[in-house]
Formats: C-alpha cells, structure tokens, sequence
C-alpha cells in the first residue's frame, strides 16, 4: 500500500504540473506524464505550431528554460489549493475525440484506445482534465505542497522515436512530506560530490582511455594500491577458510564455449573470436568452465569434496557504450570468483559458509547494512524438481541463519539454478549489487562431471558459482563513494603526509618517512617549496587520513605534530608513539 500510496501522489503531482503549465504557456500541447522512480515528468509540446522535426535543447526549441521551473512549481502550489477531488470521467469515442480535437499527441492515444477496445477515462481536479487511466490521490488536500520540487528540463522524442517530433519533458521529484523531500535532495547533492568518476579523477586513483577503449580501466599507483590491499586480504581470508588458489588463461578454444552453452545463451555479451590456426578462440567472459577443467583433471573421490576454487579472475563482456559507467559498469573487469564443488549431503553446510564468508567480507570494509534477495526456480529450467527445491530451501535456511532481511525473487532465478543475491546499503542509503551465490545444476551435466561414491558409483557433484565483492572494479567504485574518498587508514593509499616546514628540516622529515616505511606504512613526503598551509590544504584535499608536521620542536624532540583528517591539531607525539598509534588502528579496521 505504501508504494502505491506515493505513487498515486507522484502521478497527481503530473497532473498538477500539466494544469500550470497550461496557465503559463496556453497554447502548449500536453502529451504525457507517467510515474517514474522518486518522482514523475511530463512531456509537452511548446511549438505545436511548427511540425517540423527538431533536434537538439528544449531550450533552443522552445524558449522554456530551467529558470522557469521555480514559476512553474509556485503556480502548482497556487493551484493546488484550489484543488480537491479527481473525478472520474467515462469518455465515449465521441467525448474523447471532442474534448482533445487539436491536440493530436492525445488524438494518437485515443484511436489507439478506440482500436484496441479499451476504456477511455479522463480525470477532473478544478478546473483541469486529461485523459488518464487513473492512480490518484483520493483528495489533493492530502498532498503536501512542500513535497515536491520540479528538477530538470530535457528533450524527448514522441513515444521514444527519433522519427517524431522532439517534445520538452519537464521532470519532478516527490514525496509524501517535506523531510522526505530534503533528504532526497541532500541525498542527490552528496552523491555528486561522492561521484567514484569524479574523486576518481581528485585523487589519482584511476582513469579511462579514449586510444584504449571504452569501459577498460588503467589504474593508477594509488587505486592499485587499494587493489592490492584488498586482494591481499581477500586472498589471505580465502586461505583460512579452505579455498585453493588457481589461475586460468584469458581465451579459450570454441568448443569449450560450445560445450558451456555460452555460445548458444551468452553469445552477444562475447567478443568476436581470433582465429588461431584454423580454429576459434574466444576471450573469456566467465572463469566457469576453466576451473571444471581443473575439477575434471583428476578423478574425485568422495572424500575430496568439497572442493573451493578461487580466482582473481580477469574477464570481458561486451557492454554498449551507452551503459559504461566509470568502475560500476565495464567491458573488463576482475571477479574474486570462485566455484564450489561438493555432495549432496554437504550442500547446507557450505552455502551457510559461503554467505558468512561473504559478510564477513563486506562487514571488513565497514559496510553493515544488507538485503538478501532468493531468486526461485523459472518457468523454463534444468535439472530436477526436487534438486531445486532444496537447492532454493538451503538458501533461504542460509540467509535466515544469519538473520538477515530478505525478499523471494519467485520465478527470477536463472535456467540453471536459484541464488542469493547480497545487496549492501551504502552511506547514502543506495542499494548496491555485490555477492552472489548461485547454484548450477546445468554445467555439472554439459561437462559430464563426477566423482566416486563409498559404494564406488559414480554420482554427479553439486557445483556452486561464489562471488563476494562481485568484481574488484564495481566494488571500488561502491567503497569510493560510501566514503566519499576519505578511506579509513588500513585501506588509504597513503596514509601518512610528512610535511617538514622549512627546507632545514627535509632531512628530518626524510628521516621520519623511512621509519614510517620500515613499519610497512604508506608515506608520501611533502617536499615542494611551498607554504605550510598550502602543503596541507593539499593533502586534505587528497584525504589523507593523517598528516604529520615537522619543525624546529619536532626536530629537537624527535616527535611530529600530528593532524587527524576531519579533526585537525591533534597535538604532539614521539615518532615511536605516533607509529604505534597507527598500527593499533590499522589492525583494528577502523
């Protein structure tokens, strides 16, 4: 009730829009105003009387700007006060083709209806009415004048079609009250500054080539060095909790593909294949059916299983340009995969050990807040019934052993098998896709793998695909905008900036970076002839977590003069003191 309860407000809101609009700008053409996700827009035509195609700005097409949305959004709330009930109105082809004669974006709908047999309604608040199917509030009273803010212009074609006219589509948020509304706002505005492209770009952590190609990331000394801070970790956990340690190449023959199905079900999310001596091969998309290969090289037991392997797979997929989105979405891009071959009877045991294994992971990277969703068995599957039953009951046993909130995908798990998919909330309260864990019931069989019974039969393994951080790429991208690019120190980059005052102290403060450095910490010497205010207005714009100042007291004390990101002067400590401070934080991943 709660979604349709603001989606009813949301669509009102359209309406309202529509009718001011239409008291400014009277010879506009209303067209359309649907729901969309956090708000609605409504789409116009502002120069019906020229039918000629246009292309480019609204602004240049009809003289309505981004300006006129604080008019727009007071002449909505002026009439609004007016406004009470939508009355519905049932409309006979007659009706309707009278009451819209001239507008012929809603002549276009109503023939549509007229076609298909379909009823056509339009609905009345005051002294407005638009055809409609319905979704309102039941009284306009009921929406908060202050709940809504109308955000951008932009142009949009006739039904999504470049061959119609270009229309102006006016955009709006809503809510249910006016704290909502502010919260969305400030949400909006922090997650510009957050933006993982542009603190991508701030602080050196990576970038994008146009003589490389869209959608491949070149990472910098610093964004590699987070990599390698949490593929170390990563690894190191991944170790303790039974996982072995593989590596595969990045192409392989055609049939190999064949034989996965991936060139029957996958074949557009591949690139084209190079031919090597006669034969196609193929750059992998999936590490999958390499670690099979590893599984089928010996004989298993029964005693072998379960059998983990993991990999920092590399893999490429092909994505349309239009949907590359800095780390998050991309054509190349490393998973911390890994494929769990084991028995029936091992099944519970090791979903639960993955998905514990999973938040452990991401709770390490202070992510807390987690939604788990279970995606059940389609329309269209392989394997058995009863292989998916307790396939998809082990999940849901698994995500409620950990206590987690969770929603059931029905019917929205892959043919080959049911998942959990792991979504985290970041600190602006995003939803992020990263874990998934999901089961397959379709390669085992295409591979024809197997491993010896006690009785000496040989049975079919269960084989289940384990992603934590989805891949490295994405995972950055979410850890850099949760923080806004102010790292906590075990993950930072840099995590110390020894600023020496004056060139009579460089040698100190070289001195103080090498003992930072024996203790494995990352230092970066601010040495450049500048102003001390200007050395660290620069490395807190580089957010790095701690800087330490040497001087003449420093000198003679053999201590620095240490500020804490966000916190400032934190006073003076001995370097041995400061070093200690630093690895009690570091170890503890605050």
């Amino acid at each position: 009730m709660a979604k349709e309860k603001i989606e009813n407000i949301r669509h009102s809101l359209a309406h309202l829009l529509a009718a001011a609009v239409l008291e400014l700008w009277p010879d506009a053409k209303p067209t359309i105003g649907p729901v969309i996700e956090n708000g609605f827009y409504y789409d116009f035509d502002f120069d019906h009387g020229n039918t000629e195609k246009k292309h480019g700005s609204p602004e240049k097409n009809t003289g309505i700007t981004e300006k006129d949305l604080p008019r727009i959004e007071e002449k909505m709330r002026k009439i609004l006060k007016t406004w009470d009930k939508f009355e519905e109105i049932e409309e006979t082809k007659e009706s309707a083709r009278k009451r819209y004669k001239g507008n012929p974006y809603k002549e276009e709908l109503i023939e549509e209806l007229i076609k298909n047999g379909e009823k056509i309604t339009s609905y009345k608040s005051g002294n407005f009415i638009d055809l409609c199917r319905g979704g309102h509030v039941k009284s306009a009273k009921n929406i908060d004048p202050e709940s809504f803010k109308l955000t951008s212009i932009a142009g949009a074609y006739w039904r999504g079609s470049e061959k119609n006219k270009m229309l102006t589509r006016i955009y709006g948020v809503a809510f249910e009250n006016k704290k909502e509304l502010e919260t969305y706002l400030w949400q909006i505005e922090e997650a510009k500054k957050r933006d993982h492209r542009t603190l991508g770009k701030e602080l050196d952590l990576f970038s994008i080539s146009d003589e490389i190609g869209a959608g491949l990331i070149l990472w910098h000394p610093k964004g590699a060095m987070m990599r390698v801070i949490i593929e170390d970790f990563s690894r190191h956990e991944h170790l303790k909790n039974g996982y072995e340690w593989v590596f595969s190449p990045h192409i392989g023959r055609g049939q190999l593909w064949k034989t996965s199905g991936h060139l029957g079900f996958y074949r557009e999310n591949m690139y084209s294949p190079m031919n090597i001596e006669g034969e196609d091969y193929y750059i992998k998309p999936m590490n999958c059916p390499f670690h099979i290969q590893i599984y089928k090289s010996h004989i298993r037991s029964y005693r072998d299983l379960p059998k983990r392997y993991a990999e920092f797979g590399t893999v490429y997929r092909y994505e349309l340009s239009g949907v590359l989105h800095g780390l998050t979405r991309v054509r190349g891009f490393t998973q911390d995969d890994a494929h769990i071959f084991c028995r029936p009877d091992q099944v519970e045991t090791e979903i639960g050990k993955a998905l514990n294994f999973s938040l452990f992971i991401l709770k390490s990277f202070g992510l807390r807040d987690f939604k788990a969703y279970v995606s059940t068995r389609p329309e269209k599957y392989v394997g058995s019934s009863e292989d998916w039953e307790m396939a998809t009951a082990v999940l849901k046993q698994a995500v409620k052993a950990e206590n987690l909130d969770f929603e059931i995908d029905e019917g929205g798990g892959a043919f080959y098998g049911p998942k959990i998919d792991l979504k985290v909330e970041d600190a602006l309260g995003r939803q992020w896709q990263l874990s998934t864990i999901q089961f397959d019931f379709n390669l085992p069989e295409r591979f024809g793998l197997e491993y010896i019974d006690e009785k000496g039969k040989p049975r079919k393994p269960f084989m289940v695909h384990r992603a934590l951080f989805g891949s490295f790429e994405r995972f950055l991208g979410v850890l850099i905008e949760h923080y806004g690019g102010a790292f906590p120190l075990w993950l930072s980059p840099i995590q110390v900036a020894v600023i020496p005052i004056g060139s009579k102290h460089f040698k100190y403060a070289k001195e103080v970076c090498e003992k930072l450095k024996n203790e494995n910490i990352r230092v970066e010497l601010y040495d450049k002839n500048e102003t001390i205010s200007k050395k660290i207005r620069e490395a807190e714009m580089q957010k790095i977590p701690y800087v330490a100042v040497v001087g003449d007291k420093e000198l003679k004390l053999q201590a620095v003069a240490i500020r804490k990101r966000g916190e400032g002067d934190k006073g003076q400590a001995k370097v041995e003191d400061f070093i200690d401070q630093l690895k009690k934080e570091i170890s503890r991943k605050i």
